[in-house]
């Protein structure tokens, strides 16, 4: 049976393509690196650029480099789903920034990363919080490796092969280790990859037995007037159940 698509589309998959070599892109990228990332010439994406640069897709800087908006991610945030557990978790992240003296943040998997869709600043003068839309490899964080770990195994191996195919340094093996200890556990809890003295404290909100998504705390150490970091774990652990439990009562399919 031939594997070619029913029905092609030109102009729809160049812009597709496009829209996704940025996406891949932590820099913006010159017309001439499109060009040669999505093998078309400078006279095939000239319009399509422009097209979407005039509907807000991308944007250009000073020296006339293009770079992802945020107006994608603002309509992923649009779809019902994520809209009802954006809604749903607020409240009780607030709490939850109350009670523990910390920031926390829900994310979602998108392909091989996690990516922040909310978040809640610690009430006090301290705190540390990354911003919304922030993304990170799935084996690379503690809010990744709580998706990853309670999804079905057949969802968990499809993400795995996307995580090998884009870092192929990744052991397998070792990552499947991890996440059965992160299923034993119900939560993880280790030191950030990212900043010294913070630790990561992450558990899933689960809808029928699978992570929709991860609560996560980046809990600072060595700040005044906050719960320590096994209060504090257990917060986020019955606050992600919290959320579980209401997305629950409401079947968010």
């Amino acid at each position: 049976m031939s594997s070619e698509p029913k029905y092609r589309a030109p102009a729809l998959e160049k812009g597709l393509m496009i829209l996704e070599t940025l996406a891949r892109s932590s820099e913006p990228m010159t017309m001439s690196d499109i060009s040669a990332a999505v093998s078309r010439s400078r006279n095939e994406i000239f319009r399509m650029l422009q097209v979407l640069e005039e509907m807000g897709y991308i944007s250009r800087d000073t020296a006339g480099a293009y770079a992802l908006t945020n107006r994608l991610f603002a309509l992923g945030m649009q779809q019902p789903p994520i809209r009802d557990l954006v809604s749903t978790s607020l409240p009780v992240m607030h709490h939850l920034a109350e009670q523990a003296g910390q920031s926390c943040q829900l994310a979602v998997a998108s392909g091989a990363e996690m990516v922040v869709i909310a978040r809640v600043e610690a009430p006090g003068m301290l705190g540390f919080a990354v911003r919304v839309g922030y993304r990170r490899p799935l084996h690379l964080s503690a809010s990744g490796e709580t998706i990853l770990a309670f999804q079905p195994e057949r969802a968990r191996d499809q993400m795995i092969d996307e995580i090998e195919r884009l870092d192929p340094s990744v052991s397998r093996a070792a990552l499947l280790k991890t996440l059965a200890a992160v299923r034993e556990a119900g939560h993880v809890t280790h030191h950030s990859p990212v900043l010294k003295g913070i630790v990561d404290i992450s558990a899933p909100i689960l809808v029928q037995a699978t992570a929709m998504a991860a609560l996560t705390v980046p809990f600072v150490e060595g700040t005044e007037d906050h719960a320590d970091i096994d209060r504090a774990t257990a917060l986020v652990i019955e606050a992600a159940d919290m959320v579980s439990h209401a997305l629950e009562g409401t079947r968010i399919d």
